[in-house]
């Protein structure tokens, strides 16, 4: 089974000490989003969970107790962008997240750790050309401590177009120079571009479109192979990538990220943020009257051959 900690919130970022505790006591507690009654039990067992997948903006909070999951396989996603603190209020300086990742991929191993640099948009401030500069300065640090890099576009939802109103989508002609640019860029410093969700338009410049969580990367960073049964499918109808059974919640990250779509509002987010209980087995708050409580029927998907995997 896979467990996944980032698709709602960051948990290395505001939440280590919770997570440490719940690894501690070997269970978590999950309301489900839209039925928040509904609520899932997971063992954090490394018998049963194959893999802890985190996808973080800043992995420093976490890096003093990670020998605490040495029993557990890892991967991890760190997001490291040129955008200011305009657009990423509460995200740290970018040499100070720069230096967690090399930190980070030290301790973990470059088969583990992958560098989102998303979503991309295109303002006057943060152009083409600005994008593509950026992108060689960052790859260039990260030469050696990773060896992939996952990019997309940003998505227009409601939530976006709300707290980011001067945001345009991308055009076809912007997307295609990105991805042509970043794949050479990458080549030099031994990074490969990954796309996901962005169609097939990028596949002639070498970019590899397959997604960004997929079976194949999460395989490469545990060294086996996965049986994924087989009704359990995509969480998207254009992605590959295994984003279920995530332990967060929506509208508790801090970072204040203004194209965010996970968080409603920030006076939403401070409101969950002082129910947050580190010892809690409930990320934020505690049981409530009328909870359901269902024990997650958990199992390993590895089939027991280990593999020798190269670069994907």
């Amino acid at each position: 089974m896979i467990i996944n900690t980032g698709s709602r919130t960051d948990i290395p970022a505001y939440y280590s000490e919770w997570f440490y505790n719940r690894i501690k006591e070997g269970y978590v507690l999950t309301r489900n989003p839209y039925y928040p009654e509904q609520v899932s039990k997971y063992r954090l067992d490394p018998e049963v969970v194959d893999v802890i997948c985190f996808c973080t903006k800043n992995p420093e909070p976490m890096l003093k107790r990670l020998n605490e999951l040495k029993d557990f396989k890892q991967l991890w996603f760190v997001t490291i962008t040129p955008y200011g603190k305009e657009i990423e209020p509460g995200v740290p300086k970018k040499d100070e997240v720069i230096a967690s990742f090399q930190r980070l991929s030290d301790l973990v191993g470059v088969k583990a750790i992958s560098w989102r640099y998303d979503p991309i948009f295109i303002t006057e401030r943060y152009s083409l050309d600005f994008h593509i500069r950026r992108f060689e300065r960052m790859a260039e640090r990260l030469q050696g401590y990773v060896d992939n890099c996952v990019i997309s576009f940003i998505d227009l939802y409601e939530k976006t177009k709300r707290n980011f109103p001067e945001v345009r989508n991308v055009c076809r002609e912007e997307r295609e120079t990105i991805g042509r640019e970043f794949a050479e860029i990458g080549k030099r410093y031994g990074i490969a571009i990954r796309s996901c969700c962005e169609g097939t338009e990028l596949e002639k410049y070498g970019v590899d479109i397959s997604g960004c969580m997929t079976k194949a990367v999460v395989e490469r960073a545990i060294g086996s192979n996965l049986c994924i049964p087989k009704g359990k499918r995509p969480a998207r109808e254009s992605c590959n990538c295994l984003l279920g059974n995530d332990i967060g919640m929506y509208n508790t990250c801090a970072h204040g990220c203004i194209y965010c779509y996970a968080n409603y509002d920030m006076k939403t987010v401070a409101g969950n943020m002082r129910l947050h209980d580190p010892f809690s087995p409930f990320l934020t708050g505690g049981f409530r009257k009328g909870d359901c409580v269902k024990e997650v029927k958990q199992e390993t998907y590895i089939d027991g051959q280990l593999c020798l995997f190269g670069n994907i």
